[in-house]
């Protein structure tokens, strides 16, 4: 039997294609799962649920309380009940902090931090015992990455909060976790991950010697989603064990992507 047979899923922050969210979506519904993909935007959420056989809810906001309660209810109109949640959503900022407006700060903690509570607080609501709440945080909420104080701040608030939904609902065993990405190719990052050296100069940080995948995230989420698992409130560093080390500066990126640039092409 598959491990997350008869489980129900929501996957919230999938609505643009093949970001972590879609492939964790897809890892569940691969595993047994139904899954409730979400997010505002309709044509990728659509596409995606159709290819699961699962159910989209778009136009959906996680700072919205009443798209968060919709959305939690279509889990259990349509499948019956709720045993996993998965928040994927985010907004990859880098900014000095000097230069990080208020309004920016404000957009940041209403979608990494009262969002995130806001989600946790719907899918709770109607969660059977024995579920799993799991939040995508980051490598970043417990090393620097220069310019990222807003992103790495909130993150880490919301790892805090997962830690007293644990806390709270072990009661009814409910697991609640998060899972720490170091830097990974998806499309929030894909701009960036093109430059020439830029792989190159996080990788070289990364005891396991490569930068991480979608995928290694989505198999760290299967887990935490099974039944097999016996771990909440904690913070799964899947990052290839990055945090055992730091993430380049600034200058150190700058000086890698010279240099890749200034490499003669191979004849």
């Amino acid at each position: 039997m598959s491990a997350l047979a008869g489980k129900v899923a929501v996957v919230i922050g999938a609505a643009n294609p093949d970001n972590m969210a879609q492939v964790i979506a897809r890892r569940l519904a691969r595993d047994g799962a139904r899954v409730v993909v979400a997010g505002r935007a309709p044509a990728g959420l659509e596409a995606l649920a159709a290819e699961i056989d699962g159910l989209a809810v778009a136009h959906c906001d996680i700072t919205s309380e009443p798209d968060l309660a919709r959305l939690a209810q279509a889990a259990v109109d349509r499948f019956g009940g709720l045993d996993i949640a998965v928040n994927a959503t985010g907004w990859g900022l880098l900014k000095p902090f000097l230069e990080t407006t208020r309004d920016e700060i404000e957009r940041m903690v209403a979608l990494q931090l009262t969002g995130a509570m806001l989600f946790y607080q719907a899918m709770l609501r109607v969660m059977r015992d024995g579920g799993s709440l799991i939040q995508i945080s980051s490598a970043t909420a417990s090393i620097m990455l220069e310019d990222h104080a807003a992103y790495m701040g909130t993150k880490a608030g919301a790892d805090h909060i997962i830690r007293c939904v644990a806390n709270e609902f072990g009661r009814r065993g409910i697991r609640a976790n998060s899972v720490a990405p170091g830097f990974t190719v998806t499309p929030m990052t894909g701009k960036a991950s093109t430059i020439p050296g830029m792989l190159e100069a996080f990788a070289r940080e990364y005891p396991l010697g490569r930068v991480g995948t979608s995928e290694d995230v989505a198999e760290a989420v299967a887990w935490l989603a099974s039944d097999a698992c016996f771990m909440t409130g904690q913070v799964l560093q899947v990052n290839g064990g990055l945090t055992l080390r730091r993430n380049p500066t600034n200058a150190e990126i700058g000086a890698a992507v010279r240099a890749a640039r200034q490499a003669p092409f191979p004849s």
